[in-house]
């Protein structure tokens, strides 16, 4: 953090300069000392100061300036820094306003002109009030900060795209916390759209978007090169897997995700079966340390950027970019993974991002504070998000079309839920519909048995059920079940013999779709185990068979 901030404010150059000398000599090691010719000019720096996420510790000001007085400025400045001391620099003549002042304007103190000396008549009066505003002071937080509405789909896209990114931010709810008005009025927006998103060297974006937000950040989105011996579409574990295998062995690799590292696993809270962790660790931070693996070995990575097609030409196979562009490769490894299944049931689809959240537990868990949650889904996903939810929630209520847990829940699991008072599982139960003005507010609840529905209040539904693979951007290029899933290896032979128009005398390898050169693994592939080691697995064996066929080019 940068050091706090000595604001003094005069009209008279000759005066500001000097005391500006004598408080950076007594103070300077410890605080910025910031100079403003106006009270105007004071205030523009205080509104830089609050948009960077500094600080200001003392404000010194004139009381005789034209357009604006001290008083006047000290009263403003409180709107933007309400903990900072005020002090008021006045001629003898003044005096009786400099005591008016303290009154109208909370002043903690009136100077005299001239100070000489410095030692006697101003260093141990600013002490004495820079001491006691230290004694109070609590560092604010100093990374990219984001003001909306709590209910905005548009604030929890930026959330959830933030957080699975591992990009630290500050959420600050318009309608609750003074800080974000504060903010507001700082960056003069009269009118903003929200969200705005505020960053720590003072810029801000307005009504921002998720592309605008990854350029600001820093993640990449251009690729380095036109082609590539491997291209990975997908970040999911298989991907991040393959990708960290192939450039380890030299392999030139690039590796494309629409979303963030780490894919559906990436979302997870925490992570506690997985081979090497017995504490246990969280889907992102296991991406985060796969990704920062591939980079190490030279694997290039892009994010957020959704590959839309694919053109088979010879030997090379082509990647269309929705952002425009294309990428070609050699070998081409699909691991796109597979994403929640919607919800299909009345209003569920006007409240997505206002109450109903496909994962996006680690966006949202902290705003469940003391409220009435539900989760949908019986699988490992459903029952870690119920965990991390109930440190938050007042309640946690799983709901499942099943007779219980068991058939599709980790032991450990189940364990931990039914150990934890404020969770509560419902099975037999489905979700009828939803309804609420702004946001969530009722779901109607069904039993799968009887067909009797009842009404609930809640505010939060998070949904993890079903599955659905990514493959809709391959088009009819590869062959694919009525599900979507890819076909690979010895699924593709039909009486022992390769799928019509396969152009090699050898048969399709293991992980091989019924395109030569383009592989897949993880959780896109049909009979795949839905588990983050069996992707792991499947993308470091992917990897073996790029190699065979890149070496018979």
């Amino acid at each position: 953090m940068r050091k706090p901030a000595i604001l003094l404010v005069d009209d008279d150059p000759e005066v500001l300069r000097a005391v500006g000398r004598d408080v950076r000599r007594g103070f300077g090691e410890r605080y910025r000392v910031l100079l403003a010719e106006s009270g105007l000019e004071a205030l523009e720096a205080l509104r830089q100061l609050k948009l960077r996420g500094d600080t200001a510790a003392l404000l010194v000001a004139d009381q005789r300036m034209p357009r604006m007085t001290g008083v006047e400025f000290l009263e403003s400045a409180m709107e933007l820094f309400g903990e900072a001391k005020r002090a008021l620099l006045t001629a003898y003549a003044d005096t009786d306003a400099a005591i008016r002042a303290i009154n109208r304007a909370h002043v903690d103190y009136y100077l005299q002109k001239p100070w000489d000396p410095p030692e006697e008549k101003l260093y141990p009066i600013l002490e004495d009030l820079l001491d006691e505003w230290e004694s109070g002071f609590r560092p604010g937080y100093e990374g990219l900060r984001i003001v909306g509405h709590r209910w905005s789909p548009d604030a929890h896209r930026i959330k959830d795209f933030l957080a699975r990114n591992l990009v630290p931010y500050q959420w600050l709810d318009i309608e609750t916390n003074p800080e974000a008005a504060s903010l507001i009025g700082a960056a003069g927006l009269v009118d903003p759209g929200l969200p705005v998103v505020l960053f720590p060297d003072g810029s801000h974006l307005a009504r921002a978007t998720v592309p605008e937000l990854a350029e600001r950040v820093g993640l990449r989105m251009q690729a380095e090169h036109p082609f590539y011996p491997l291209i990975i579409v997908g970040a999911g574990p298989a991907g991040l897997a393959a990708a960290v295998y192939a450039a380890s062995e030299g392999v030139g690799t690039l590796l494309v995700e629409q979303e963030a590292p780490g894919g559906q696993a990436g979302q997870s809270s925490r992570i506690e079966n997985y081979l090497g962790f017995p504490a246990g660790i969280s889907g992102g931070e296991l991406a985060r340390r796969a990704a920062a693996q591939a980079r190490k070995f030279g694997a290039e990575i892009l994010a957020p950027q959704r590959v839309c097609g694919v053109h088979i030409d010879g030997p090379v196979r082509r990647v269309v970019l929705e952002q425009g562009g294309e990428l070609a490769c050699h070998a081409l490894l699909v691991a796109t993974g597979v994403s929640y299944r919607r919800l299909e049931v009345p209003g569920a689809d006007d409240l997505v991002g206002a109450g109903i959240y496909y994962g996006a537990a680690a966006s949202e868990a902290r705003d469940c504070t003391g409220e009435d949650v539900f989760v949908v889904g019986g699988g490992n996903s459903a029952g870690q998000a119920a965990m991390y939810i109930s440190g938050f929630a007042r309640s946690v209520t799983i709901l499942i079309r099943r007779p219980g847990l068991e058939e599709t829940m980790s032991r450990y699991l189940i364990d931990q839920i039914e150990a934890t008072p404020n969770i509560s599982v419902r099975p037999r139960t489905e979700v009828a519909s939803v309804a609420g003005d702004r946001h969530l507010e009722r779901l109607t609840l069904a039993d799968t048995v009887s067909g009797a529905t009842e009404t609930v209040n809640g505010t939060r539904l998070f949904i993890f059920i079903g599955a659905e693979p990514h493959t809709d951007w391959l088009g009819g290029a590869v062959a694919r079940d009525p599900n979507g899933y890819l076909l690979t290896g010895p699924e593709l032979l039909a009486g022992g013999k390769p799928p019509k128009g396969w152009p090699l005398e050898r048969d399709p390898y293991l992980l091989e779709t019924s395109v030569p050169g383009i592989f897949a693994s993880g959780d896109v592939r049909r009979g795949s185990i839905k588990r983050v080691a069996s992707g792991v697995g499947e993308g470091a064996m992917a990897v073996s068979f790029v190699h065979q066929y890149l070496a018979n080019l």
